[in-house]
């Protein structure tokens, strides 16, 4: 038995926990809104103390063979991309390491011509001296996999289930493996087989009605607690942000709904970490700093060689599958990014902001000589 079964039974059995949040996604008034978020704040600070935890997405390739309406890589946007070569990563890792970074995700659009044969394990590797917490955020693949990145020194693997509504992802993923929606659904489950010991779930808001993806979340959070309980766990609800392809969302989730949303989770999931991307605007992203959020990138960009401009020599055009050379090619050109991010400030000013509010930025909590003894 997976997730699926218990996913497929949700519209007639819910979990006293689900009934619970649902319960806290009703209305309500600015009085009750106030009280939930002050309740909020307790359980963070008593789960988390004040300490925010930072990372980095670091891009390694815009190549991709799925169709996703809402992705500024989707296989059929004529963007400019490119796969950094190891070289390259290095290069980009240590900007981020002298940025005093040290936990870093590793993002890949889904490929197997361009990333694939041990890739990612590679990458893995070369960054592994001198990065002590590696994540990955890549197409969903099977447990060997995810095993032989994890013995490369991996730890974390983040996989957002898009939209829990079965019917708008056949709508928005018209090509590509990811139109499986129940092989996407199980990816959490293989990546805990796998080893990971640190695991991010999450919904892009904006592509279904919110509640309905607060629903599946939750339940798959509740799901993979109970069955892989030796991991911890992370959640994020990133709205979406403009991309290459003009997608339009269809179900904006404005501010308040956001906000009623994160504090439901923390309420629900009080020893839960919730991630709080570059997605959300400067102001946001302070306002609730003290309130749920335990993670935040900083300084982002969402293109291979955005912090360093590596790889803008190799820039191509993919048609088909097959690589295409530019017609013409700008040195100040660069490879396109997945989507626009809203916070632009550096990591020296999350940090100060983060400082001023009373909080403790962690760039890092893991290293391999506590498995040493």
């Amino acid at each position: 038995m997976s997730f699926v079964e218990t996913f497929n039974a949700l519209p007639v059995r819910k979990s006293p926990l689900l009934r619970k949040l649902l319960s806290l996604l009703e209305p309500k008034s600015p009085r009750q809104l106030e009280a939930m978020a002050a309740e909020a704040a307790t359980l963070t600070r008593q789960h988390f103390g004040r300490t925010m935890r930072l990372f980095a997405p670091l891009y390694l390739s815009n190549e991709c063979v799925n169709n996703c309406a809402y992705c500024g890589f989707s296989r059929d946007n004529p963007i400019f991309r490119v796969t950094l070569t190891m070289d390259q990563v290095i290069k980009e890792a240590k900007h981020l390491t002298g940025l005093g970074f040290r936990h870093i995700l590793l993002v890949a659009g889904e490929h197997p011509k361009f990333v694939s044969n041990g890739y990612l394990e590679e990458c893995i590797r070369v960054l592994k001296p001198f990065v002590p917490t590696i994540g990955i955020e890549v197409g969903p693949t099977e447990q060997p996999e995810y095993a032989r990145m994890v013995n490369e020194g991996a730890e974390g693997l983040v996989v957002y289930q898009e939209t829990y509504d079965r019917t708008a992802y056949q709508e928005y993923h018209t090509m590509g493996p990811k139109r499986d929606f129940d092989w996407r659904l199980e990816c959490p489950e293989r990546g805990y087989a796998g080893g990971f010991r640190r695991m991010g779930l999450g919904a892009l808001l904006g592509l279904a009605d919110w509640k309905t993806e607060a629903l599946g979340l939750a339940a798959h959070l509740e799901y993979m607690q109970n069955h892989g309980w030796k991991a911890s766990y992370t959640i994020a609800f990133p709205r979406l942000r403009p991309a290459a392809g003009g997608f339009q969302p269809k179900y904006p989730v404005d501010d308040a709904r956001f906000i009623q949303l994160l504090c439901a989770f923390r309420l629900c999931f009080p020893q839960v970490g919730i991630v709080m991307s570059t997605r959300e605007s400067a102001a946001l992203r302070d306002a609730l700093i003290p309130i749920g959020i335990t993670t935040m990138s900083a300084g982002s960009h969402t293109e291979p060689g955005g912090y360093t401009g590596q790889g803008r020599e190799d820039l191509h055009l993919t048609v088909r599958g097959r690589r295409v050379e530019l017609a013409e090619h700008k040195p100040e050109d660069e490879a396109t990014g997945q989507f626009d991010i809203s916070d632009h400030r550096s990591p020296e000013e999350i940090a100060a902001v983060l400082s001023k509010r009373g909080f403790d930025p962690v760039w890092k909590d893991w290293d391999e000589a506590i498995l040493s003894n």
